[in-house]
């Protein structure tokens, strides 16, 4: 009998979560078609809502959102009124702005003109639950023409020459590329062969909603013992670590006794858990991939890298892969890819990923019960509450400093580009959401015009003069809002003509001629 031959997609996705999801979107975006399939057969979870599905959005992923136009439909989706409940800092006189290892820097510490390329009205980091980022991303693939699949879960990976064919439940899909965003426990990772390599856990970490027989016998906000860490944020939400070597994370039953005596041992109370709801755990564990790409098999998110939630950073760090992989995977399908544009992808996000790594590594190392590391905690505790320091902290937490190596001079390159306030009216993210990249000529130089024009179908000329224009006189964006070229002078067209080469191929009227 013969079976019948899959349908063919550009890409196949594992993993129908925020990375994947982003992901789908910007492939689709460019022109490429998408297959995602899910393990999980319902798109919502208690988890995913605040307060335990809440999450902080740095600066690089806010802006991503905004730049694809996704920002305001989030903003209008998230449950304003769970947020607040399950962050009530951000109700506090003197807010934070974050925190490292749980020690909190404050916005009236950070000095933002210490960055030299951020406007006044930048993006800020926000909080949302992952419900409402995962619906948000769920419509616009949809809109965007994207087939998601839920309830099957990869189970083999064949990967050929020329395409990637992959089973999952009881059926088989053939794409040309193969992208794992499947999380931690990635089957795409295994079955595709990926090393992944790193540090084993330090600590179990709990999260729960408990009722207590006496709830005035724990004192609320955060807590360093001899024993461990807790913070009990009233009337019932209680977070623990326990430094036991993640002896506890998914190989026995959250029950209530056991909560309880892990908070007995951390508090030194004989506190009373009466009863247990909704509760999870988490750990240390902190693993990059050897590799992002293998042939035709690439991951992105918690399939790439895993590690402690601590401030926040592992959902950022995935969407930022995306991002980055979406445009330069749909360019190589286009077969209108630069020289090793693919192989950009690791070479610019693994670096990223260790650094978040071993920012996380450097908060454990800080929250170990012993007297070592808390004279050190005290430390670091004076240094954040400095300007300076506040900064600093703020600016790594906040993702307002990530960097890219491009090779190039100018310190803008690299960057995210500035969200500039254009003189028609419009500002910079308004001319990026169709997924291309973006000429800004503030000085409106024919020239300029020209050479955008050799690459029209993938570069946009914009001609406009701007409120701050940060002592620029023109800036090449790529498609993930990152600078390619970043011009103070009159711009030597040569050099803009390198740049475009370099990001986006051959120019049109080359690739005519041949």
């Amino acid at each position: 009998m013969n079976m019948p031959t899959p349908e063919y997609h550009d890409v196949l996705i594992a993993g129908a979560g925020p990375v994947g999801l982003l992901l789908a979107c910007e492939l689709r975006l460019a022109g490429c078609s998408v297959q995602v399939f899910e393990r999980a057969s319902e798109p919502t979870t208690p988890l995913k809502r605040a307060p335990f599905g809440l999450r902080g959005l740095s600066v690089p992923t806010i802006e991503s959102f905004d730049r694809r136009g996704l920002l305001a439909a989030l903003k209008a989706r998230i449950p304003g009124r769970e947020i607040a409940a399950a962050a009530p800092w951000m109700k506090d006189e003197r807010r934070p702005g974050g925190h490292f290892a749980g020690i909190d820097f404050f916005m009236d510490r950070i000095d933002q003109t210490q960055w030299r390329y951020r406007l006044p009205h930048s993006a800020a980091p926000m909080a949302a639950d992952l419900e409402s980022i995962e619906a948000v991303l769920t419509d616009r693939a949809e809109e965007l023409g994207v087939t998601i699949r839920r309830g099957l879960g990869v189970s083999g990976v064949e990967v050929a020459d020329d395409d990637v064919t992959v089973r999952a439940g009881e059926e088989t899909f053939r794409g040309g590329w193969l992208v794992g965003c499947d999380g931690a426990r990635s089957m795409v990772r295994k079955a595709a062969g990926f090393g992944f390599t790193g540090t084993d856990p330090e600590f179990t970490g709990y999260f729960a909603r408990i009722e207590l027989a006496d709830a005035a016998m724990l004192e609320p906000g955060h807590h360093d013992t001899s024993n461990g860490t807790y913070i009990f944020d009233l009337p019932e939400m209680i977070r623990m670590v326990e430094f036991d070597g993640g002896a506890c994370h998914r190989l026995q039953p959250i029950t209530r006794d056991h909560v309880q005596a892990v908070l007995r041992r951390i508090s030194g109370t004989q506190m009373e858990v009466t009863a247990l709801g909704l509760a999870t755990t988490w750990t240390d564990r902190a693993y990059l991939a050897t590799e992002y790409q293998k042939g035709r098999v690439l991951l992105a998110g918690d399939a790439a890298h895993i590690h402690s939630p601590l401030g926040g950073q592992g959902l950022n760090l995935g969407l930022g892969d995306a991002m980055n992989l979406g445009w330069k995977l749909a360019a190589t399908i286009r077969g209108d890819a630069a020289a090793g544009l693919l192989d950009s992808y690791q070479r610019e996000r693994r670096p990223v990923a260790e650094r978040i790594l071993d920012w996380s590594r450097a908060q454990v190392a800080l929250m170990r019960p012993s007297r070592s590391s808390q004279a050190l905690r005290a430390i670091v505790r004076d240094l954040i509450a400095t300007r300076d320091g506040a900064t600093y902290f703020a600016e790594r937490v906040w993702g307002a400093g990530l960097r890219y190596d491009l090779g190039e001079r100018h310190p803008l390159v690299g960057r995210s580009v500035p969200d500039f306030e254009l003189a028609d009216g419009t500002r910079l993210d308004d001319h990026l959401r169709t997924g291309g990249g973006l000429l800004l000529d503030f000085d409106s130089r024919p020239t300029l015009r020209m050479l955008a024009s050799r690459w029209r179908e993938r570069i946009t000329y914009v001609a406009c003069a701007a409120k701050e224009r940060l002592g620029l006189s023109a800036v090449l964006v790529r498609p993930d809002g990152v600078v390619a070229w970043a011009g103070e002078t009159t711009p030597d067209d040569q050099d803009v003509h390198e740049a475009a080469s370099r990001w986006f191929g051959e120019p049109q009227e080359t690739l005519r001629a041949s």
